[in-house]
């Protein structure tokens, strides 16, 4: 099977979060004694990374590794934490993209990861892209390279809301320069288009201006869409809601683990 394809990592990158996994676990995959896993723990966690991955349901998973879907989801429960943890350090940390943002032009953005409407989670409601979801901001370079990624809000959290005291706006503020959109109209350090007024078109060196900013952002949406390329994060979030912090972080550190590996 192309294990590559269904998991998201070649088989050198899924070598090194088997040993980092195993360090993680509290015993021994294969005890030598008792019931067996009913999967390997490669292939557990092809499973669990394919689930971040292509966020196919867990039936079809079943049917791929013949085993039930139950087991299926016991081994996503388990080891979808591990992986969380075994990405960690490859996750950078807010004092390291300032870093690597200092002095440079940086390029900023939110996203929305959307999820199941549950009827008692109002605040999941996004007035801006008319679905639920959770919210982040994500800073990249002009390179279109991803340099940090927000903790998940909620999707009633506006963009500047979410800007607000927070890390990301300690890193963009040590940058040479930031771009953004108009959803940060009103800061005093991000440049963003011009808001067409009610009461006139734009002119023409306005529509100038508008079109060299979204230019100059055109990496960071080109960043976005190879995040989403963990599907876990584009397409609707099905597991109980209290997993959803752990699957995000999972998926981000696996991103920035197989970017690391380029």
């Amino acid at each position: 099977m192309r294990f590559e394809r269904m998991s998201g990592l070649a088989e050198v990158q899924l070598d090194e979060l088997q040993d980092r996994v195993s360090e993680l676990l509290e015993e021994p995959w294969n005890k030598g004694t008792g019931r067996p896993h009913e999967l390997t723990l490669r292939e557990a966690l092809i499973v669990t990374c394919g689930y971040l991955r292509q966020n196919i349901i867990e039936d079809v998973w079943a049917d791929i590794f013949d085993v039930t879907q139950p087991t299926i989801s016991r081994y996503i429960t388990l080891l979808t934490p591990l992986v969380e943890q075994a990405t960690e350090e490859d996750r950078p940390t807010a004092e390291e993209a300032a870093e690597a943002t200092r002095d440079a032009i940086a390029l900023v953005d939110g996203a929305l990861w959307p999820c199941w409407s549950w009827a008692d989670e109002d605040e999941l409601w996004s007035g801006k892209y008319k679905t639920t979801g959770h919210g982040s901001l994500i800073v990249a370079n002009l390179q279109g390279r991803v340099t940090f990624v927000s903790e998940p809000l909620t999707g009633n959290r506006h963009d500047m809301a979410k800007l607000k005291g927070s890390d990301v706006e300690q890193i963009l503020k040590k940058a040479g320069g930031v771009f953004g959109d108009k959803g940060f109209i009103g800061t005093d350090y991000i440049t963003t288009p011009i808001r067409k007024p009610e009461c006139r078109k734009l002119l023409q060196w306005e529509r100038e201006w508008n079109s060299q900013v979204s230019s100059f952002r055109a990496p960071v949406e080109r960043a976005i869409a190879n995040l989403k390329a963990w599907r876990i994060l584009f397409t609707d979030y099905r597991r109980p809601l209290k997993t959803f912090t752990s699957s995000f972080r999972a998926a981000i550190g696996l991103y920035f683990f197989k970017e690391g590996f380029a």
